[in-house]
């Protein structure tokens, strides 16, 4: 009953619809984003609109909001049976959330040095902080995804059974996939987009689309 108050809609509703949020406000962002990532110096010196980066922020901020409502939609589901790990999965989606947060604050800056005379201590500061962003990015989607949405939440999926079983493979497969390919990078020294990363994430995009459709 008191769930029942607390979301009109069944809570696997709401958890479907803000996993699909979480897609809408992702991926536009990091188009926002991108100009200014590319090439930083030449953002701050003025060739790039910093109103991208501000709607980019805004997305970003929705999709913190998403991804932990969609840890806190399925704890009282899960919780029945797993509430060690529903609890896991709530803190594994704050840790990814802050290290977004982190990113958004490195992208604001970014913005901030716009307004300023772009001279040369300016252009070392934006490449540090685009340097930030990228590393949130490898540390938060790129790392923690992999065991929050991909193991944890995968796991929770094969115990309950509230998907097929096959489908949760794509997570649990998925999951390691994204820790090693992030593990990888961060060594390497590479860039988040790169094609490793990029190939590593599809089992894991294809099981959260699958949660959220």
């Amino acid at each position: 009953a008191n769930i029942a108050v607390l979301y009109p809609l069944h809570p696997a509703r709401w958890f479907g619809v803000l996993y699909l949020i979480t897609f809408i406000t992702s991926i536009p962002a990091l188009a926002l984003y991108e100009p200014a990532l590319r090439h930083p110096v030449a953002f701050v010196a003025g060739s790039g609109n910093v109103n991208e980066i501000y709607w980019g922020a805004l997305l970003e901020l929705l999709l913190i909001i998403a991804n932990i409502g969609t840890a806190v939609v399925i704890v009282p589901i899960m919780r029945r049976q797993l509430e060690d790990l529903s609890i896991g999965y709530v803190t594994a989606r704050i840790v990814e959330s802050t290290f977004i947060l982190v990113g958004i604050l490195a992208m604001l800056a970014i913005a901030t040095l716009q307004q300023q005379n772009a001279g040369a201590a300016e252009a070392t500061v934006a490449y540090t902080l685009a340097a930030i962003k990228d590393w949130t990015f490898i540390l938060g989607p790129g790392f923690m995804v992999g065991w929050g949405n991909g193991l944890i939440l995968g796991y929770m999926m094969y115990r309950t059974q509230l998907v097929r079983r096959a489908w949760t493979w794509l997570g649990l497969v998925g999951g390691p996939l994204i820790i090693l390919s992030g593990t990888i990078v961060m060594f390497d020294g590479g860039h988040p987009s790169g094609g490793l990363q990029g190939l590593a994430t599809i089992p894991e995009a294809a099981w959260e689309l699958f949660l959220g459709v």
